[in-house]
């Protein structure tokens, strides 16, 4: 608050009554700033779900060597007393939850001493679901190569292709599958080199697959009957490219890419076109696009921002954007939608549900918590549910697309990345792994209805 000049003379009295009192001057209780720089991480145990009654491990790390560091949630205080970042700046230590914790998001101060800073950090508590429901399905698995992303499946062929990368060049790997849709059976598999697969769709009018190079910013395309390379866009052509749809009535392929675009590409000519451009209606907010939604009929594709809780519903024929809010998600990754009843459904890692969406007006229809770091979904038209990959908490939660009730909650391996269903019903997922040796990580399952 500024004093206007004529009453300088007080202000500056008062101050000084101020420090008196308190027995400190005004130069010891604001020494010079310090930026806030550290980090602090909080997990569940072996880096999942935070749950009520549960133990949370906290790591910090970018600290001043040797710093003072506390973490409060109100009056308590979490962190060990006296607690200090380690020579290299970083701490570590567990608590124990109480077991009324609310789910939600939850600030913790974290506050320092020498240098003098503090920040604000987010501690997720998630909800709970037990498993049910798997005597429904018949599901089987099979390892798939390791750092398995995501999944794609060809209803034409038959197969499921799964795309998979560890590490960066030149000491990562990296693995395109092709396997047999009904047995799992690996039928050919390529190593795409230093371009490392990510994201992958088939385009069953060429017989071609499309593979986003996320690391390199650039795409490329194969051939789905031997893998070979069909074309290999430089790096740098496409900036930090996510997922990628295939368009068969216009013949386009649609990369979204962590950033405010979506590219497109002629699937017949293999050339770039000109893409869209996607801007916040929030105010000074950044669309960050993630999961892709064709409705190939309907000319539409449906897209949602991590950065800002919107959902993207671009009009092919006309290029026309339309932006819609989505009250209740925080750092939304997935979508999906209903061609029938014209819903939206929308999976976020931040706030661990799903909402669905009137896909006109937007209103919510239902929210549904349904485990931690729920990353994507999937509709299933033929049972009208929803699938849904729950990464922390391991599951694969199964949802009534209608009312948004749970009906079945599936083991989904350690961290379920990505699912796919196939137009009778089979869905097909894929889990990444706790470690090298992890006996559930980096599968591909294939869930089926039982009749």
């Amino acid at each position: 608050m500024a004093f206007p000049l004529r009453n300088a003379g007080r202000a500056l009295t008062l101050a000084a009554f101020f420090a008196s009192a308190s027995g400190l001057s005004a130069e010891t209780a604001f020494d010079t700033p310090a930026d806030f720089a550290g980090r602090v991480m909080f997990s569940g145990p072996e880096r999942g779900a935070i749950h009520a009654g549960g133990k949370v491990e906290v790591s910090g790390s970018g600290f001043a060597p040797q710093q003072q560091v506390s973490l409060q949630r109100g009056k308590t205080l979490l962190s060990p007393q006296d607690m200090q970042a380690d020579a290299e700046g970083g701490f570590s230590f567990a608590f124990d939850l109480p077991q009324d914790a609310a789910v939600g998001l939850h600030p913790v101060v974290v506050q320092t001493e020498g240098p003098d800073t503090a920040g604000v950090a987010e501690l997720k508590v998630s909800p709970q679901v037990p498993l049910a429901g798997a005597e429904g399905y018949d599901i089987r698995s099979a390892k798939v190569g390791p750092g398995v992303y995501q999944v794609a499946h060809s209803a034409q062929n038959g197969t499921v292709f799964v795309a998979s990368a560890v590490g960066r060049p030149p000491e990562g790997t990296s693995s395109i599958a092709k396997l047999d849709a009904g047995t799992l059976e690996v039928l050919a598999e390529v190593n795409p080199g230093d371009f490392g697969a990510f994201g992958i769709a088939v385009d069953d009018a060429n017989g071609t697959l499309w593979v986003t190079n996320t690391r390199q910013d650039a795409v490329a395309v194969y051939a789905q009957d031997d893998l070979s390379l069909v074309r290999q866009f430089e790096a740098g052509s496409v900036e930090k490219p996510r997922d990628v749809v295939i368009d068969a009535a216009r013949g386009r392929a649609y990369v979204s890419t962590h950033r405010s675009r979506i590219e497109a590409f002629d699937t017949k000519t293999l050339e770039k076109l000109d893409g869209f451009e996607l801007q916040s209606a929030e105010r000074g907010g950044q669309f960050a696009t993630m999961s892709l939604a064709l409705d190939e009929k309907a000319g539409r594709l449906y897209t949602v921002s991590l950065r800002t809780p919107e959902l993207a519903r671009i009009d092919l024929v006309s290029g026309e954007v339309k932006i819609l809010a989505l009250p209740g998600a925080k750092t939304p990754s997935g979508v999906d939608f209903d061609p029938t009843t014209g819903r939206v459904f929308v999976a976020s890692q931040g706030s661990d549900n799903v909402i669905a969406i009137d896909g006109e007006s937007g209103a919510v229809l239902f929210d549904t918590p349904v485990g931690a770091g729920t990353l994507n979904v999937a509709f299933d038209a033929a049972s009208g549910r929803l699938f849904v990959a729950n990464r922390a908490s391991d599951t694969i939660t199964v949802l009534d697309a209608a009312t948004g009730e749970i009906k079945a909650n599936l083991d989904g391996g350690s961290f379920p990345n990505h699912l796919v269903v196939a137009p009778e019903g089979t869905v097909f997922s894929v889990n990444k792994a706790r470690g090298k040796d992890d006996p559930e990580g980096d599968r591909l399952t294939r869930i089926a209805p039982k009749a």
